[in-house]
């Protein structure tokens, strides 16, 4: 299995900080520690093992790096991470604190939640879950987020994300699938919750339930019937439990209407859909395009004909498809995009990355 690879090494020394970061945007913004002269070293080795699953290895000067809620909008992936600092330290603050990380130690944050981290120089292994893929461990994942894996076990997966990372190169790609059930299984194993976490049980049950009320909506976007009594039904809860639930995400109504606009941005920014905005919106159950507009530029500050038209600007990279191009990809985030199946796949062989590779930084501001 060989990995796509970015690093700074070759670009001019006060390019390297703008090319990193061109290519950690628009999933995180990097601000360094030091001056632009004193040139930015860093390496980016990924591994995509199957959908869903992504392997990393990062060496980086100290910086500071932010997941902001503008970059959420942007980029709505919502993968856990799975991280564990070889060298370096990292504090990082989390909706549910600040963790301060030493070298040896590994931590779980989210992709899909606000953070901000300030690190050392580091060298760290990353691994990338997406919640479509692993959601049958979602509630063991989002008890642990925003918390360092102390425990034995937590030492133990840290050691073989190394140990994996090491290894992956002299893997077959026919090993993917099968590797990737075997890691679920062991990320399960080792951030199950423990004794000293009863308190969280009660947390545990209810992003249980948030995660089958979050596939059940995603199943049902174009159905009419989509609401509450639906709800109720096909996730087996009362509608006063179901309202208490969704009380922090804004209530029943406002998290089913933020699930279809976001299904419309994934549809505004494929340029292979021609589906009128009028269907688009009729489809995704809005009384009328006019509605479904305002709506739409309420939550992302621009109207889909706006942005459709963006995605489909000449000269311009795609925007966000949901496919694995045979081409290098531009940046960090396209690797946590779906490919379709039957591609062949970029990883035929280590591709290291270039200036000529990267966006304009004009792209990043629009995106």
């Amino acid at each position: 299995m060989m990995p796509e690879i970015f690093d700074t090494h070759r670009l001019p020394v006060r390019a390297q900080y703008e090319g990193w970061r061109a290519w950690t945007l628009p999933l995180l913004d990097v601000i360094p520690q030091q001056a632009a002269g004193d040139g930015f070293l860093a390496e980016n080795r990924a591994w995509k093992l199957e959908d869903g699953l992504l392997l990393t290895q990062t060496s980086a000067p100290a910086a500071r790096t932010v997941r902001s809620p503008r970059l959420i909008r942007h980029l709505p992936v919502d993968h856990w991470v799975v991280t564990h600092l070889r060298h370096g330290t990292t504090s990082i603050e989390t909706p549910r604190g600040t963790i301060d990380v030493q070298a040896g130690q590994s931590y779980v944050w989210s992709l899909g939640q606000v953070s901000s981290s300030k690190r050392s120089k580091v060298d760290r292994v990353d691994l990338l879950l997406s919640r479509d893929t692993f959601r049958d461990i979602a509630p063991l994942l989002d008890t642990v987020v925003g918390s360092v894996l102390d425990a034995p076990l937590g030492q133990f997966l840290g050691n073989f994300l190394v140990t994996l990372q090491q290894r992956l190169p002299l893997l077959p790609d026919s090993d993917a699938a099968l590797l990737s059930v075997a890691i679920g299984r062991l990320v399960a194993a080792c951030v199950a919750p423990s004794a000293e976490r009863v308190e969280a049980a009660r947390a545990l049950i209810n992003v249980g339930r948030l995660e089958r009320v979050r596939q059940t909506v995603r199943a049902h976007l174009q159905s009419p019937l989509l609401g509450p009594k639906m709800l109720c039904r096909q996730v087996g809860m009362s509608r006063s439990n179901l309202y208490r639930l969704l009380d922090s995400e804004g209530g029943v109504t406002s998290y089913i209407q933020r699930q279809r606009l976001t299904e419309a941005r994934s549809r505004l920014f494929d340029t292979r859909n021609t589906q009128s905005i009028a269907t688009m919106a009729h489809d995704l159950c809005f009384t009328d395009s006019s509605s479904f507009s305002r709506a739409f530029r309420a939550m992302f500050g621009i109207s889909p004909r706006e942005l459709r038209a963006a995605a489909i600007k000449p000269g311009a990279p795609p925007p966000a498809l949901p496919v694995r191009s045979v081409q290098p990809c531009t940046n960090f985030g396209d690797l946590l995009r779906k490919p379709i199946r039957g591609l062949p796949s970029s990883a035929v062989r280590p591709k290291r990355m270039t200036s000529a590779h990267l966006p304009s930084r004009d792209l990043h501001l629009a995106y």
